[in-house]
């Protein structure tokens, strides 16, 4: 059974830092993206940032704040986030994609105040 279990969300003030976990299991994930999207209250989920065959991608809103990362032998991506703002409040969503197969994890909250 394939798990994406996401981890290190919470709440920070705006200037500060988070870094999101996400563990994967149940499969070998060498081939797939592994990335995050997120979801605000009221808006459609978005991409945040992927890793992909080595390359590293990234929304706009993000770049420069955001930094994806993988440890390929632990089945584990990671997303340090900062310099945060409050409209990257979102719930954050962990991703695993080998096309056309989409995993997802149960989403972390993170809260940036103001």
């Amino acid at each position: 059974q394939v798990q994406l279990v996401e981890s290190g969300g919470g709440l920070v003030q705006a200037g500060g830092s988070l870094r999101l976990s996400c563990a994967a299991s149940g499969r070998t994930f060498t081939n797939y993206a592994l990335g995050w999207f997120r979801q605000a209250p009221g808006k459609e989920r978005e991409f945040v940032a992927r890793w992909s065959g080595g390359s590293t991608y990234y929304a706009g809103s993000v770049k420069g704040r955001f930094t994806i990362s993988r440890d390929t032998a632990k089945n584990t991506v990671y997303l340090q986030m900062n310099s945060l703002k409050p409209e990257d409040t979102a719930v954050y969503y962990c991703n695993a994609r080998l096309a056309p197969i989409d995993y997802w994890g149960q989403g972390t909250q993170v809260t940036v105040s103001s």
